[in-house]
């Protein structure tokens, strides 16, 4: 376990305590609006993006609590985003299940939920909230607990975003049935990005149906390098959230606005 993931998942089995039972919460993400095909999204020519709401992160520190969500998803949409993530962890992110809600609302696109899923319950609120996928964090969960988690996204409805971090990751992931990868290019120990990292697990995280580079794409260079190693997207929220021009930027990324 990382430095930087303990807390984080202390924190957050202490919320998974607080809800719902697992019948209640299944029943409310039956009623919970039709999901959208997140997979399909990010199957589109050229590369995709998934653009973040993201306040603040334990790394970068604040980065703008104060973020109107609906506006910014708007924006992004506008730019071309495939898709959008909402973080909605609270204690380290500054995030919140009503952002999640927001966010749906305001656009047509999938939406992810970014947030740390250790069990069953969460997916069904995410669900139950209006979330098309939601992400698994390979780092924090043991085989039976991921393929778990698997087995219920697809009963769900929810496409899984599984996140690994090096190789042997990679391997458990695809080991699982994992279809749609994503690979961090940050450290979770040091908090440093470092394209490299995907770039080097390319050929194999290309046995997966649908793959993601996360973290340390910022500009025109970095999304054309995830799109020459054979990513169909790359996940980017920091850079996004500070960009006085967040629909121009998204175009940059996909290479279709200077």
């Amino acid at each position: 376990m990382t430095s930087m993931l303990a807390p984080i998942l202390a924190a957050t089995r202490q919320r998974i305590a607080r809800l719902p039972a697992l019948e209640e919460l299944r029943t409310m993400a039956a009623a919970g609006p039709a999901p959208r095909d997140f997979m399909k999204a990010l199957g589109a020519p050229g590369l995709c993006v998934i653009a973040e709401i993201k306040r603040r992160s334990p790394s970068a520190g604040d980065i703008d609590p104060s973020l109107d969500p609906a506006r910014l998803a708007q924006s992004y949409v506008a730019g071309g985003a495939a898709a959008v993530s909402v973080l909605t962890e609270p204690d380290h992110f500054a995030g919140s299940i009503e952002d999640l809600v927001t966010v749906r609302e305001a656009v047509g696109v999938p939406v992810l939920r970014k947030d740390f899923t250790l069990e069953p319950r969460q997916i069904f609120e995410a669900r139950a909230h209006g979330a098309d996928a939601v992400l698994l964090i390979v780092a924090a969960l043991d085989d039976a607990a991921l393929g778990e988690l698997l087995t219920v996204a697809n009963e769900a409805g929810c496409a899984a975003l599984v996140e690994v971090h090096d190789r042997s990751e990679l391997q458990r992931a695809l080991r699982l049935g994992a279809r749609l990868i994503g690979v961090n290019n940050r450290n979770l120990s040091t908090f440093d990005t470092d394209l490299g990292i995907a770039e080097s697990l390319a050929g194999e995280v290309a046995q997966a149906e649908v793959t993601v580079a996360e973290s340390g794409v910022s500009d025109p260079s970095g999304a054309a390098r995830m799109r020459h190693a054979g990513y169909d997207a790359i996940l980017v929220g920091e850079a996004l959230v500070r960009a006085p021009d967040a629909a121009h930027l998204i175009r940059s990324l996909r290479g279709v606005d200077g």
